[in-house]
Parts: C-alpha cells; structure tokens; sequence
C-alpha cells in the first residue's frame, strides 16, 4: 500500500520482514526463521526471500507465502534469531547486492518511538530490533509512522511530539491494490489504518484485551520521524545492538520494558493448547454478536475487527474466516470494509 502510494509501484520494492504473526495464524510462540520453512529463494548469503510456493513446516504457520502470490512486491525474511547484529549483516547485504534508490523503516502505529517505559506498550521486541539495525546500517535509512496510535499502543498524543512531517496521507485509491488482502489478512493496525484512509471514524476495539483505539482524521497519515531521535529515545533498541542472538534481546525486554511479549505468547499458547474447539453455531453466534454489541455500544464503541470477534466469542484462530464468512452472510451492511460496524441503537 505505502509502496505504491509513495512510488506509484512502478518498481515493486523488495519487503523485508518478520515472519510473526501471532498466535491467529502461527500457534508457535515468537517469531519464524529460515529453518521454519521449506521452498525459500535465498538472495544473498543472510537474506532469503519467501515465494508464493514456499511452505511453513508444520505447526508453523505463515501468511508470507500468501502475501507473495498476491502482491507484486518481493518479500524477504527478517531473521531476528541472531539479534541486531544479524540483522545489520542482512541489511548491509541487501544495500550491497541490490544498491537501492532508497530505504524506508515503515512502522504502523508508532511504538517504534517508545521509551521502553510506557505501561500502554505491549510488542516493543521486533520494532527495537529493526530500529537498532537500521541505526547501524552505513546507508540512509527514512523512518516512516503510518497511522499513529492505530496500533493500540502509544496513544496519538504521546506521539505527537516525536513525529515529524507529514509525508503523505492515505486514501482509498492507495488501499485499491490491497484491498483482496485486507479480506483475510488478520493485522488490526493495517486494517485500521485501511479503514481510516476509506473514511472510517469512531472507535475501534481491538485484541483479546477489547484496547479502544480512535479511528480518527489522523489515521491514515503517514509521518516521517528523525531515525537517531527515535534511536536515542529507545532504551531497549540502544541496550540490544551488540546482541547475537533472540534470547539476550528478550532478556534485556524484560529488564528495560518489564516483559518480554514472546513470554505472553508461550503462555497465551500454552493456556489455548487446553481448550478444545468450540463449535461454530450460527444461532449462538448471533446471540454472542447481538450481547457483544450491546456491550460495545455502552462503552462507545463504533467498529471492531474480525480478530476481537473472533477472540471475544471463544472461537480459535483457524475459525476467523468462517465467522467473518458467517456474519457477513447475515448482516452485510455492517462491513465496513476491512471493519466490522458497530449498528448503534
């Protein structure tokens, strides 16, 4: 989406990312690496890419192969199990091999720009990882913050100081080549951050713990934000750059932040490995939605997303396409494209 709003796609940018996307998709705590997947292309020594063909070895699982069928950009693996300085070496290979036009550090929401002390702040890891590696790199790197707050963490304005300009703001031309993939893909901050630049405002419940997040005209901005500001401000990226390996970034997560989130994720998995499949009947559901939103509605709430339904009603993460199918089929006017729209009484 920013890819094609900033360059106008005409030379699909090679994606550099995590593979982790949380226990919806991927019941394995933490993030995937190399040996998690079969059918990787590998670019340079570090760096390998994820094709549409490639396979998350079970358990795992994966929506980077996806992603790659669907979109014209070429996706490649951060691999974070070999701390910040592996990750430099995967980027200095990159700026070396590829000798690019330009590097952006895209981050939605703006937790990138934490201290490490805030009690909002919930997914710190991968962000200060990025950050510390990107500070280290000999090539400029352009820090970006889509959507500031849109990721339940930081709220706007905590943020408002430490963002710069703004670069561009989204709108509903620029979400047209993803709109397929907002369909199943389960990011909330990215389909917030869709949602806003299609004219969504509210607010917007989010995650098992039901966080508010403003769906405002501030969403779908796209910020720029002073790299080595941000790098200064970042306790955890600043401890973490010498490290060689996942388990001293964690260790340093807990000591800086108070937790480490792949913590929160072995015990989220290990609680949900006990409960057994709930069935999806479509005359409870209803009942669970008309209950669900009658509660929303008392506390002000607009819109939600699959992923809160999904989580609210006791369904597991393989069931959120069937329950988005299912309430779809039932009550279509209130998608609210990538959404779901409160009906206010």
């Amino acid at each position: 989406m920013l890819d094609a709003a900033l360059y106008s796609g005409e030379t699909p940018a090679l994606v550099l990312t995590y593979a982790w996307d949380r226990l919806l998709v991927d019941p394995i705590p933490g993030p995937r690496g190399p040996a998690n997947f079969t059918g990787l292309r590998p670019l340079t020594r570090s760096v390998q890419t994820v094709p549409a063909h490639a396979t998350p070895i079970a358990p795992a699982g994966s929506t980077l192969p996806r992603l790659a069928a669907e979109l014209p950009q070429t996706f490649a693996l951060i691999d974070p199990h070999h701390g910040a300085e592996g990750i430099i070496r995967q980027l200095e290979e990159l700026v070396q091999y590829l000798e690019p036009d330009s590097v952006d550090l895209l981050d939605v929401g703006g937790d990138i720009l934490a201290q490490g002390d805030e009690p909002t702040l919930r997914s710190p890891l991968a962000d200060a990882l990025t950050l510390a590696a990107c500070c280290e790199l000999n090539f400029p790197v352009r820090l970006l913050v889509a959507g500031p707050g849109l990721d339940g963490e930081l709220p706007a304005g905590v943020l408002h100081d430490r963002l710069g300009p703004v670069a561009l703001t989204l709108t509903a031309e620029h979400v047209l080549p993803v709109s397929s993939v907002l369909e199943w893909h389960p990011s909330e901050a990215t389909a917030m951050l869709a949602a806003t630049a299609r004219g969504a405002r509210g607010l917007c419940e989010v995650r098992d713990a039901g966080l508010p997040v403003p769906l405002t005209d501030e969403g779908p901005a796209v910020h720029e934000a002073d790299l080595d500001e941000a790098l200064n401000r970042n306790q955890l990226a600043r401890a973490i750059l010498a490290t060689e390996n996942l388990h001293e970034v964690e260790q340093y997560s807990r000591e800086i932040c108070g937790f480490s989130e792949i913590d929160y994720e072995r015990n989220k998995a290990s609680w949900l490995g006990t409960q057994p499949t709930p069935k999806l009947d479509p005359e409870a559901v209803l009942h669970q939605l008309n209950d669900f939103e009658a509660n929303a509605q008392r506390r002000g709430i607009t819109h939600t997303t699959f992923r809160r339904l999904t989580e609210a009603f006791g369904l597991s993460g393989t069931q959120r396409q069937d329950l988005r199918a299912l309430l779809l089929s039932i009550r279509p006017e209130q998608y609210q494209a990538p959404l779901w729209r409160i009906t206010q009484a």
